[in-house]
C-alpha cells in the first residue's frame, strides 16, 4: 500500500530501540516531534485512538533509549497509550493497519512481537504483571534485569493497581512503576486518589526544592553504609513538604516526582539514575493527553479516539447519511435511565469511568445528584449498587460487558446470593469490532445465566430495551441483567411508550414451517434478513425472539418443539455455555428430540475488525445464517442479490 504520509528523517531510520540508541540525547526532542507528527498523520487517516498515546511521547522514546528493551520488561497498562512503542520497535511501516481486520493489534500483544512482553486491554494490571515478571527474574538469578510498568492515573484507582502496589512494597523486586499523571481515563478522573494527586503536584514549595534534594540524594545514595540515612532523609523531607505522608511511600516504594513528563531530556537522566537504586520505586509524570495537538489537549475526552478527521483543520468525519439514522444503544439507555429516575425518585445511576460511553453523562447532567461515577472500579461499583439497593433503592449499574468480568464474585457474592434488586445494565455486549478479544462482550450470557436469582435478557431492538429497563425497576425482583450491544440499533422511531414485558416472555416475530430460528438480542435483526433471504428462495423459517436467555419462555418452546424437528439458535455471544446450549438443556429436561444447531462466536478468541468482518468469520452474518438453514434442510444455496 502507498502511504499518504512519511516518517521524518530521524524516525525513518529507527527500527527498533537499538537504532534510537545510536542517536545523542540532543536529538531525542527531534524523534518525539517527529514520533508525535506520525501518530497524528495515521490516526487522521486510519483511526484509533489518539490523545493518550499523544501524552506519553517523551516517556516511551526515554523508556526505550535508557532501558535495554525487550530484556528489559516494559509493560503498559490498558494499551490506549502504546502506539508510539509500536512505532519505535519494528511496526512503524504497517502501523496504518493498526485495528484494522489481520492488522497490527489495537493494545500490545505477546504474539505480535517480543517487545510486547504482556497483553493488556483492561486496565490496571500493569504492577501485577511487571512484579511477577521481576520476581522470576530474582528466582532465575537475573539480577540486572528491569521492569518497568507504565500506569494512568485513572487506572491507578482500580483495586488490582493497589493489590499490586501493596505486595511489591513488601518485595525487594527490582521494578520501577512510571505513574502517568493526566487526570484524565476517557472522561476527567473522580476521587480521593485524584486530589492527592493534585495536591503533590501544585506544592510550590515541594516542587521548589526537589531538584535540588534530587541530586543531593543520588550522591549520598551511591555511598556505600549511608543508604538508610538516605531513605530517612528524603522520607523526612517530602513528609514535611508534602505536609503528611506520602501513601506511595507508606506503601515501600521510594517515591520520585513530579517530573514534567513532556521534558525528554530530563526523564532520561532520572531514568538513568533510578536503573541504579535498588527495590520497587515509583516516578511520578504529570503530562497531557493529547499533547502537541491543540484541540485533542482542549477536549481530552472527545480526542480519546475521534475516528477519522483533518489534521490540519480537526475536523471529525462523519459519514454523510441524508435518511435519519437510528440512534447508538448507549444513547437509548441514556435518555431512558433519565426518564425512569424522573418518574421514580428511587432509580440511581453507577458507571465505572465510563459516562460518555455509556450516555451515564446524560442523567449526570440533569439528576446530578443521582448519579455516581465511580472511577475504574467494576468491582466496587457493583458493591455499591448493592449497598444502595439494601436501602431500597433501585440502582443502574452500567458496566461494558468485558468489564463486568472484572466484577463477577461481586455480582454473585453480594447481588446474587442477597437477592438484591441491582440491575445490570452491560454495554458493549458481543463482538465490539475494532478493540478485538479484550473488548468483546462474548461471555455474559454463558456467566450469567448459571447464577441463581439472576434474570438475562436482551433486546432486540431500542424499544424492547427501553421495555426491559422499565420492567426491570418494578417491585419483587431481584437481580436483573440487560445486554445490548455497541453502535446503532433499528429504529428511527425509537421512543415509544414504555410497557412491562412480563418476565421470561419471548414473541414470535414469523410463522413458517420449514425450521425454527430461535434468536436473544440485536442478532434476531440478521434473522429478519436473512429470513427475507430465504423466502425469496421459497424457505419459509419461523422466527422467534426469545428476549430471556433466563427465564425461558416455555410456552414458546413447546410449541417449536411440538412443531419442528430442525432448529437454529443465533446468539452474539459465545456458544459454549450461552443461550443455545440454555435451550439444549430445556430439550433435554422436556424429553423432546430434535436436530439443534447453535449460531453464535465459536470456543475461540476473536481478533479484531470492523463488526460485520467479524461476523462474517462467524458465520454469525445474514448470509452465513441463512446458509446455514439451507445446509440443515439440504437446500442448495441460490444467487441472491443480497450482500454484505
Amino acid at each position: 500500500m502507498q502511504l499518504d504520509f512519511e516518517p521524518g528523517p530521524l524516525l525513518k531510520n529507527i527500527n527498533s530501540p537499538a537504532d534510537l540508541k545510536k542517536l545523542s540525547i540532543e536529538q531525542l526532542p527531534q524523534v518525539c516531534k517527529e514520533l508525535r507528527q506520525y501518530i497524528v498523520d495515521v490516526v487522521s487517516v486510519h483511526g484509533g485512538h489518539f490523545g493518550a498515546s499523544l501524552g506519553v511521547v517523551e516517556l516511551t522514546v526515554a523508556i526505550h533509549y535508557v532501558f535495554d528493551t525487550p530484556t528489559d520488561q516494559l509493560v503498559w497498562d490498558v494499551g490506549h497509550q502504546a502506539y508510539g512503542h509500536k512505532i519505535l520497535t519494528g511496526r512503524r511501516d504497517n502501523f496504518y493497519t493498526n485495528r484494522k481486520y489481520k492488522g497490527v493489534a489495537p493494545f500490545p500483544k505477546r504474539a505480535e512481537s517480543i517487545f510486547d512482553t504482556f497483553g493488556v486491554g483492561h486496565s490496571s494490571t500493569s504492577i501485577s504483571a511487571a512484579l511477577g515478571m521481576a520476581e522470576a527474574s530474582r528466582i532465575k538469578g537475573e539480577t540486572k534485569k528491569q521492569h518497568i510498568a507504565v500506569i494512568g492515573d485513572g487506572a491507578m484507582t482500580a483495586g488490582l493497581a493497589f493489590e499490586g502496589l501493596n505486595n511489591a512494597g513488601t518485595s525487594k523486586a527490582n521494578l520501577i512503576v512510571v505513574l502517568n499523571d493526566n487526570n484524565m481515563s476517557i472522561d476527567p478522573n473522580v476521587g480521593a486518589l485524584k486530589d492527592y494527586l493534585t495536591d503533590i503536584t501544585t506544592s510550590h514549595t515541594y516542587n521548589k526544592l526537589r531538584n535540588d534534594a534530587w541530586h543531593l540524594l543520588g550522591k549520598i545514595n551511591k555511598i556505600t553504609g549511608v543508604q538508610d540515612l538516605a531513605s530517612k532523609l528524603e522520607h523526612s523531607v517530602k513528609t514535611l513538604l508534602l505536609n503528611g505522608s506520602n501513601i506511595f511511600e507508606s506503601l515501600k516504594f521510594r517515591y520520585f516526582g513530579p517530573t514534567d513528563g513532556h521534558d525528554v531530556i530530563r526523564m532520561v537522566k532520572i531514568l538513568e539514575d533510578l536503573k541504579d537504586i535498588p527495590g520497587p520505586k515509583l516516578f511520578h509524570i504529570k503530562t497531557i493527553k493529547g499533547k502537541g495537538y491543540k484541540l485533542a489537549e482542549e477536549d481530552q475526552t472527545k480526542w480519546h479516539a475521534p475516528g477519522l478527521f483533518d489534521k490540519v483543520t480537526g475536523e471529525i468525519y462523519k459519514t454523510p447519511n441524508p435518511q435519519p439514522k437510528p440512534p447508538k444503544y448507549q444513547d437509548v439507555f441514556g435518555h431512558t435511565l433519565v426518564e425512569l429516575a424522573k418518574a421514580n425518585p428511587k432509580i440511581v445511576g453507577i458507571t465505572p469511568a465510563m459516562p460518555s460511553g455509556s450516555s451515564m453523562n446524560i442523567m449526570m447532567r440533569e439528576i446530578p445528584e443521582r448519579a455516581f461515577d465511580v472511577g475504574i472500579a467494576e468491582q466496587h461499583a457493583v458493591t455499591f449498587s448493592a449497598g444502595l439497593a439494601t436501602q431500597g433503592l433501585i440502582p443502574f449499574c452500567n458496566i461494558y460487558s468485558s468489564f463486568m468480568q472484572r466484577a463477577y464474585d461481586q455480582v454473585i457474592h453480594d447481588v446474587c446470593i442477597q437477592n438484591l434488586h441491582v440491575v445490570l445494565c452491560m454495554d458493549r455486549g458481543g463482538l465490539v469490532g475494532a478493540d478485538g478479544p479484550t473488548h468483546h462482550g462474548s461471555f455474559d450470557f454463558a456467566f450469567m445465566r448459571c447464577l441463581p436469582n439472576m434474570i438475562v435478557s436482551a433486546p432486540m431492538n431500542e424499544e424492547e430495551l427501553r421495555n426491559l429497563m422499565f420492567t426491570a425497576t418494578q417491585e419483587g425482583i431481584g437481580p436483573f441483567s440487560i445486554r445490548y450491544p455497541r453502535g446503532e440499533g433499528v429504529m428511527i422511531d425509537w421512543k415509544t411508550p414504555l410497557k412491562n414485558i412480563p418476565i421470561g416472555k419471548g414473541q414470535k416475530i414469523c410463522d413458517g414451517d420449514d425450521i425454527a430460528i430461535l434468536s436473544i438480542g440485536h442478532i434476531g435483526n440478521f434473522v429478519v434478513k436473512a429470513t427475507k433471504m430465504l423466502n425469496d428462495t421459497e424457505v419459509y423459517p419461523a422466527h422467534y425472539d426469545m428476549r430471556f436467555v433466563k427465564p425461558l419462555d416455555s410456552e414458546i418452546l413447546h410449541e417449536v418443539f411440538g412443531k419442528h424437528k430442525n432448529i437454529i439458535t443465533v446468539e452474539d455471544g459465545c456458544v459454549e455455555g450461552g443461550f443455545g446450549s440454555a435451550i439444549l438443556e430445556w430439550m433435554a429436561e422436556n424429553n423432546y428430540q430434535a436436530n439443534v444447531v447453535r449460531i453464535g462466536i465459536p470456543d475461540e478468541f476473536i481478533e479484531h475488525g470492523e463488526p460485520m468482518e467479524l461476523y462474517k468469520e462467524c458465520n454469525m452474518h445474514p448470509e452465513g445464517i441463512a446458509q446455514k438453514v439451507r445446509e440443515v434442510l439440504g437446500v442448495k444455496a441460490v444467487a441472491n442479490p443480497f450482500t454484505f
